[in-house]
């Protein structure tokens, strides 16, 4: 008894922590992680340096830019109906992709969610298969899919559709993990099976994070269509590579702006649906609740419904026995909702012109063909591949640390809580947005006439690229910090500058150096995508090992792409996990 008094005496408790060594021990293990951000930092400084990105260089391609602009204007659009056929297909390929990602990845990130699992094997397989699906770029296995379904949308939908699910389903069993789990262990305690305690207490929570990611993916999937279109994958981003091929410059970027209309108008849109979804997401989650509850046992009923003030159950009036009007407005709204989703997923299936026999022939097909990559093979060696792949991470170092650079100060200026004005902070936004739905490898097309082929144009479409995500990341973690701090050095009398390096940005660094590493994870792919229209590095290998038909080279290529993957995204974790 003495010695439990003693140990929550706060005095004493104070006393051992600051005589302990604990500080000093965290101040050390922080000191790696520090050392090791300032070496990348300088690696990407050098590979700036080595790539030769300077002034003197976009000064050298000035004249390139007139005279590609020269060739490009006037932009020569097709005829309407060809812009909205080949929009609609592009279109129908994003939307058939991210469903069929979505229904697998549901399943999945139950697997893989700690609260819903218990099996440890089963959730490491999830994951396992969450991160391969993350680490192997949608372009190669669009290059699989070409092999075994044929040119067109089919192989774009696949590949696309299991790409997505690497980040689809990490997201939505991070979303599960995080759920609340006091209305699931009232349902439990009121005798509900396992199944009722998922769709009545755990789906609600989840179903915002579950929709704000589906929209999301759908606009990264229509930009990563343009791509694939490089590979053989039908829609607008074909016409542009055959614009392309054909040096039909004015065909090319007219299809490329309509692409950025494309993009800017499905952002727009999503983010309105959004935000009306979730909000009424969240009503109708609690009368979900209510509706179960009220068929659990009658001892339990009353602690699990909500009661409106008059003592009246929610969802029914005072003098009423029965439910509400038959057609609630919250009823309308779900069942437009869910009309409107039947109805575009019906005309992108007829858009992106799939059929189940294409499917089935193509699956009956896929032994031989995935035979066919293996073992893997380096006929020239290992050391060209390694010369190629080490230029695809120097593009990628340098792209992310150029926009960073970039995006720091858009971020601050689009942030409300270090803005100079509301209005400043709206145009920074739009900026954001704006950059956010130019695909980056038209950008790289364009760098690549300007600048010539080679890493030079991938890494400043990367720089461009990384504006967009980074600058609007920046914002959002700086809006997100507490004002507390702020605060109180304003009222010292603090100038805007001062509160801005002493209280704003020192905290925000840790989430910064996150944003940035996830950047980088993002770009190691992207650069090697970029490869495939002139950037140079390990996805120029990879274009003509595949156009050569050497299919063991690819799964040589692939499996090198996939270790430094899965090298950088464990160094984020720790760094993350260490920092935070």
């Amino acid at each position: 008894m003495t010695s439990r008094t003693r140990t929550r005496d706060p005095k004493v408790r104070t006393a051992s922590v600051g005589t302990a060594p604990r500080p000093r021990t965290g101040a050390a293990a922080r000191a790696l992680p520090q050392l090791t951000l300032w070496a990348l930092a300088v690696t990407a400084c050098w590979a700036v340096v080595d790539l030769r990105i300077n002034i003197a260089t976009l000064v050298d391609g000035a004249h390139n830019a007139v005279d590609f602009t020269g060739r490009m204007l006037p932009l020569d659009f097709p005829p309407l109906a060809e812009v909205v056929r080949l929009a609609g297909e592009s279109l129908s390929i994003a939307v058939c992709a991210t469903v069929m990602s979505l229904v697998l990845s549901v399943p999945v990130s139950m697997l893989a969610a700690r609260n819903i699992t218990s099996n440890g094997y089963a959730r490491g397989g999830a994951r396992g298969v969450i991160v391969l699906a993350r680490a192997i770029p949608d372009v190669i296995m669009a290059i699989a899919a070409v092999r075994v379904f044929g040119l067109g949308a089919t192989a774009g939908v696949v590949a696309m559709g299991l790409h997505s699910v690497g980040m689809v389903a990490k997201l939505y069993a991070d979303s599960l993990e995080e759920a609340d789990e006091g209305p699931r262990r009232a349902l439990r305690a009121a005798g509900a099976s396992r199944p009722q305690e998922l769709v009545a207490a755990v789906l609600p929570q989840v179903l915002p994070a579950f929709i704000a990611t589906a929209l999301h993916r759908l606009d990264i999937n229509l930009r990563g269509s343009v791509l694939l279109g490089f590979v053989g994958v039908g829609g607008i981003g074909f016409e542009i590579a055959q614009s392309f091929q054909r040096l039909d410059y004015r065909r090319g970027m007219a299809l490329a702006v309509v692409v950025l209309a494309l993009c800017l108008g499905m952002e727009l849109l999503s983010g309105t649906v959004r935000h009306a979804i979730l909000r009424s997401a969240v009503q109708e989650g609690k009368a979900r609740r209510d509706r179960l509850t009220s068929r659990l046992p009658g001892r339990v009923r009353g602690r699990g419904r909500a009661v409106n003030g008059t003592g009246t159950p929610a969802g029914r009036t005072s003098g009423s026995p029965g439910a509400g009007p038959p057609w609630p407005p919250a009823r309308l709204r779900r069942w437009a909702y869910a009309v409107v989703t039947v109805v575009v997923l019906w005309a992108s299936v007829r858009g992106a012109e799939l059929s189940a026999t294409q499917l089935a022939a193509g699956l009956a097909d896929l032994p031989p063909v995935l035979g066919q990559y293996l073992p893997p093979t380096a006929p020239g060696g290992l050391e060209g591949l390694l010369d190629a792949l080490w230029v695809t991470v120097k593009t990628a170092l340098a792209g992310t640390l150029l926009g960073m650079v970039l995006a720091l100060p858009v971020g601050v200026l689009a942030a409300r809580n270090t803005s100079p004005s509301p209005r400043v902070s709206r145009v920074f936004r739009t900026l954001t947005v704006a950059v956010r739905g130019i695909p980056e490898v038209v950008l790289a097309i364009v760098l690549v006439v300007v600048t010539g082929l080679g890493p030079v144009a991938g890494a400043l479409a990367l720089a461009v690229g990384s504006l967009g995500l980074l600058g609007k990341l920046v914002a959002d973690s700086l809006e997100e910090l507490d004002p507390g701090p702020a605060r109180s050095l304003v009222a010292t009398g603090a100038s805007r500058w001062q509160v801005f390096f002493a209280a704003v940005l020192p905290r925000a660094l840790p989430a910064l150096a996150g944003h940035t590493l996830y950047q980088l994870d993002v770009n190691i792919r992207s650069a090697t995508l970029l490869g495939i229209v002139g950037a140079g590095g390990i996805g120029f290998e990879l274009l003509n090992a595949a156009r050569v038909l050497e299919f063991g080279l690819v799964t040589t290529i692939v499996l090198m792409l996939l270790t430094v993957t899965l090298i950088t995204e464990a160094f984020a974790m720790w760094i993350r996990r260490v920092l935070a």
